[in-house]
């Protein structure tokens, strides 16, 4: 449930949210991808 904005509240902050999930996301997915190649070398040599 979205809470009603009063007068002076800045507005929704939906597009900063989507901005720290990226900042966080796209390394996290790159290094779980990295890792993943890393051990395919070092289980099937």
């Amino acid at each position: 449930m979205t809470q009603p904005q009063t007068a002076g509240s800045p507005p929704s902050r939906r597009a900063l949210t989507l901005f720290a999930w990226l900042w966080v996301g796209v390394p996290l997915v790159y290094g779980l991808y990295e890792l993943v190649q890393k051990a395919r070398q070092l289980f099937t040599g």
